[in-house]
């Protein structure tokens, strides 16, 4: 009789906590624990070596006046690792599993403005972030490659182990003795656009832009060592480095200006 007084008060207890909106863990359940290989939506479950990890935010020069986002957050590694260097950081995974195992993983680490919602890389709007990081396949890269490329100038992009096509990083590093494997990641800086003519003093500076780098003439004769860093231009002509920030349809730096014709 006490056996099943008891268990009734066990049950009607559950079903108050379960009207108060409370969790009932059932017997036997366990939370959920993600598998080296678990197949997902485009990809399959490889976590991050930590080591790389902090190897790609250092690459990127994350400080607090960052906004991370992670396509593909996983057990939520690199967000929590950006959080705790002040960084704001946010994950979107496909998985609602792996979202709520990225929350708990969270909490335990004391990493309470780690954010992490669902849903599909392909269908979210991340473009207010200054820093993407990712370890995706390299067709899913290429994928996102014309929306990365329309991301603010500047913004830095780190990807694990997989590239983008022909689009050639402007920084590759290899993390310590501590990774075993998917220990390489690449960097690239949003470039501004600047394709095309534009009016200088006493001629015209004529562009053609591949990505970062920049070929071209400067009142017919060829420039070199064209390249953009973000919103930074950089080549020289007649002698002479030309540096300078493009803003717009205007470019300027000491001594020279251009506006886009």
């Amino acid at each position: 009789m006490s056996n099943f007084i008891n268990r009734s008060l066990l049950t009607a207890g559950a079903i108050a906590l379960v009207a108060l909106g409370v969790a009932v863990a059932q017997p036997g359940s366990r939370p959920f624990e993600p598998t080296v290989g678990q197949a997902g939506k485009d990809v399959v479950w490889v976590p991050s070596p930590q080591a790389l990890v902090d190897r790609m935010l250092d690459m990127a020069k994350v400080t607090p006046k960052d906004f991370l986002v992670d396509l593909g957050s996983g057990d939520g590694r690199t967000v929590i690792t950006a959080t705790k260097r002040g960084v704001k950081a946010r994950g979107i995974e496909y998985n609602p599993d792996m979202v709520a195992l990225s929350r708990r993983n969270a909490a335990a680490q004391d990493a309470p403005n780690a954010e992490f919602v669902q849903g599909d890389i392909f269908q979210s709007d991340f473009s207010n972030a200054t820093v993407v990081t990712m370890f995706l396949l390299p067709a899913l890269n290429l994928r996102l490659r014309p929306q990365l490329l329309e991301m603010r100038p500047g913004t830095r992009l780190v990807s694990n182990t997989f590239d983008m096509g022909d689009w050639t990083p402007d920084q590759e590093i290899s993390a310590s003795s501590d990774c075993t494997s998917y220990c390489r990641a690449m960097l690239w800086i949003v470039p501004a656009k600047v394709g095309g003519t534009w009016k200088m003093a006493g001629g015209a500076l004529t562009l053609t832009q591949q990505y970062q780098m920049l070929s071209g003439t400067l009142n017919g004769q060829a420039i070199g060592n064209g390249r953009m860093n973000g919103s930074q231009i950089t080549f020289t002509a007649g002698g002479r480095t030309y540096t300078g920030t493009v803003k717009g349809n205007t470019m300027s730096g000491s001594g020279w200006s251009a506006t886009r014709g």
